[in-house]
């Protein structure tokens, strides 16, 4: 079986590697996990993050500044 053209490859990073990624520690990573707080994979007793819930994860609590009008 071949790759199908335009199949998305997922990026799949360790608890260590999705720590760095989002430059916290492993622990934090691991609460996340505890509280479904981030989506992962669960391979046996492995968890693995795909890059891309990493970014989602970010981007849901990126805070906006408040826009102020000039008077």
């Amino acid at each position: 079986m071949g790759h199908e053209e335009g199949r998305h490859e997922p990026q799949l990073v360790d608890v260590n590697t999705a720590a760095n990624y989002l430059g916290v520690s492993p622990r934090f990573i691991r609460r996340l996990c505890s509280e479904r707080r981030v989506a992962f994979f669960r391979i046996g007793r492995h968890v693995r993050f795909e890059t891309a819930d990493l970014d989602a994860f970010l981007e849901a609590g990126h805070v906006r500044p408040i826009q102020r009008v000039s008077r």
